[in-house]
Parts: structure tokens; sequence; C-alpha cells
């Protein structure tokens, strides 16, 4: 209700008090809510910045990780990018003759071994079984430089070894020394490097260490001992020339068994009735593979004649007997090989000096001991059948020894 109050100049008219109380709770509210509005509009802004933060944090990332990959020496070749290359992993002793101071390592133990490394880390270690196939793989990568400037389809060797990190001053001075473009490293003080090989995405392993290599091959990695030749040979410096057994190599040992557990006779049964089927892969399919592809891009470029790859399949099967399904499978593959020597049996040394092979592949070491006679660099693949018959000769031996 509303009082009226007259005077002579005019009336005046008054709401109760509690008309005034909820004209400031009006006021108030609309203080508030302009002040959530404002709070919220700048939560809003903050969010936005926010956003804005990370999407500039993460493009910076990004062009700094482009900029990384992308650094490539002026002055050196550049080293190609892991899930490009083809990548050669190599022992130290295999690639340097450590013969003495293996020797140290295990009369003296290995404190004195290290010693011994650094007090001579200035001098050069020699060159070791796998040198000359590492030598020949880098004069490809130059062939390959010119041809294809921009590609990393390169060899890239990694030096694999279980050495002290102590010891590596010595292999860098050694690999510098050689003028090897030797960048990536594995040295695992003591413990077995093969746990790392998947990571460094290797296609091949080479070491003088037998029970690696072993290692490897159960990890589906292609493997080979190294052992050095009885007598050096000169090789060709601008051909890369690698020599293939068949069985239990290139392919599988399934003709193999048939020959340990039936003889020749069923063996060639067997090829003949299956001569149109072809062989299951065997550990160095692989490689093949890689040095096909690679002798493509200068076929492709009408340098089929000066390129700097050369295959050759040297194997104890006999050609009219045997040998046609070996050739067919190759080619099922879609591979090619440029020489396909067939010996019927014969020892493979006399052509092997012929050949002059950087390295020689083979499953039987009695080959690879005929391959060092004759001066060839010859690596031993122990897979398949012929592994098992010499850990049972191995076993009866034993067993004869003790009764």
């Amino acid at each position: 209700m509303k009082r009226v109050y007259e005077c002579p100049k005019f009336a005046m008219s008054v709401e109760p008090a509690q008309t005034d109380a909820q004209g400031v709770q009006d006021a108030q509210g609309v203080q508030d809510a302009q002040g959530v509005q404002d709070a919220q509009g700048v939560q809003d802004a903050q969010g936005v910045q926010d956003a804005q933060g990370v999407q500039d944090d993460a493009g910076s990332w990004k062009k700094a990780q482009e900029q990384y990959q992308n650094l490539q020496p002026k002055k050196k070749p550049r080293t190609p990018k892991p899930e490009d290359a083809l990548t050669i992993a190599v022992s130290s002793r295999a690639l340097f003759d450590l013969d003495i101071e293996r020797e140290i390592f295990e009369k003296e133990g290995v404190e004195k071994y290290v010693s011994y490394q650094i007090e001579h880390e200035e001098e050069p270690l020699p060159k070791g079984a796998a040198f000359p196939f590492v030598e020949a793989l880098e004069v490809v990568n130059e062939r390959l430089r010119e041809l294809c400037p921009d590609s990393d389809d390169l060899f890239d060797i990694v030096l694999m070894t279980n050495n002290n990190a102590q010891i590596g001053v010595r292999l860098i001075n050694s690999i510098n020394h050689y003028g090897l473009n030797i960048e990536r490293f594995c040295m695992t003080g003591g413990k077995s490097p093969i746990r790392y090989l998947k990571a460094y995405q290797t296609n091949l392993y080479l070491s003088a260490d037998g029970s690696k290599v072993e290692e490897a091959l159960r990890e589906g990695i292609a493997a080979a001992t190294m052992f050095k030749p009885s007598s050096n040979s000169q090789l060709k410096s601008t051909e890369l020339r690698v020599a293939f057994d068949g069985d239990a190599v290139l392919f599988s040992d399934e003709s193999e068994e048939i020959v340990k557990e039936h003889g020749l006779d069923v063996f060639f049964e067997h090829e003949k009735a299956n001569v149109n089927n072809p062989l299951a892969q065997g550990p160095m399919k692989g490689l093949l593979e890689i040095m096909g592809r690679i002798q493509k891009k200068f076929h492709n470029q009408g340098e089929r004649l000066e390129c700097p790859i050369r295959t050759y399949l040297v194997t104890a099967r006999s050609a009219a007997s045997s040998g046609a399904r070996t050739l067919k499978t190759l080619r099922s593959w879609g591979l090619e090989i440029d020489e396909a020597l067939f010996l019927a049996g014969a020892p493979k040394g006399p052509l092997l000096e012929k050949i002059r092979p950087h390295i020689f592949f083979d499953d039987q070491m009695f080959h690879v001991e005929s391959a060092k006679e004759s001066g060839t660099i010859a690596a031993h693949v122990p897979f398949g059948i012929a592994q098992k018959y010499k850990k049972k000769k191995k076993k009866s031996a034993i067993s004869t020894s003790e009764s």
C-alpha cells in the first residue's frame, strides 16, 4: 500500500523499505551475472590460448624434428635412414683382426684386455675377414650415390660388438684410419648384442663367434660366421662379388635332408618329380633379393655391363640330375644369378679361387675349409640338417672317448 503525503507545493509517494532492498538485490544480481560472464570469458580466452600454445609447441617440435632428420654432412657421405637402408651388422672381430687382443682377454682377463686396448688405441687394428666385403659395399654405395643422388637405398654398416665402450676409441680410430664410412655403433659391454639386431633393422649379421650367429639365426636374421683365408688373394676393387651355396643357404634344406637320409638316387628322383615345385627359401635368400634390387637400378639405367655387383651360385648339385629345380626356383622368386656353377660333388675351392669373391656363404664346414685353403673369404651358415649331423657326430665322438 502506498502512502501519499501532500504539501502545498507538490505531492510525493514513497515505497515501503522492502522495495528498496529488492532493488539492491537486483543490482547485485546483475553485477554477479556480469562477473560470471566475465570470468567465463577469461576462461574461454585462456583455453584458446592454451590450445594455441599446444598447437604451436607441436608445430615447433615437428619442425625441429624435420630439421634434424634433414641434417646432412657436406664433406662426408650421408648416412642413410635406417628404414630405407640395407643394414649389414658386423662384429669387431669380423671387421678387424683381434687375435692378439683375444689372447690377452682369455689368458689375463677383461681388465688387462681393456688396459691393453686403451694403451694401443692410437694404433689401427689389422684388417679382419669381413673387411674386404665391407670395403666393396662402400664402393657400391659410391656408385649408387652417383646413379641416384637422393635415394637412401644404400648399404649401411653397423659395428655390432660386445666390447666395453672404452674400447670404442680404438675402433673409431681404426675405422677413420682406413677411411670407412661406419657411423652406427652398438657396444654392449660384455652382453650379447643379438637382442639389438632387430632394433637396428639388420638384414645380415656377420661375426667371428659361431654361437652368436646361431642365436641370430634363431631370431630369424640372416647370419654367418666369418673365416679368414689361409692366404690373401687380390680381390677386384670396383666390383662386389658374392658367392652362395644353394641348399640350406639360398634354399631350404629339404633336398639335403633326402640326401642325408636316403642317398643320392632317391634325391635325384625327388628332384625330378618336383622340378616345377619351387624350393622353400633359405636364410640368405633375402640377401640375394637385396643384391638383385640394387643390380636392377643399374640395369634400368643401361649399365648392366658396368654393374658393381656380381652374384654366383656355387653348388655341389649336378646340373642335369638336379640343377633345373634350383634355376626354376630363382625364376619363380623373380631373382637372377649372374653365374651358376654346378660341381656334381667336386671341391669348390678351385672354382672359388678363380671367382675371388669378397664373401662365400656355405652351410657345410668342409666346403668352408676348402674355400679357406684356396684363399677365399668364407662365411659359414649354421643352418639345416647338416648341423644336426655335425652335432650327432660330435656327441658320438665324446661318448666314444668316455667309454
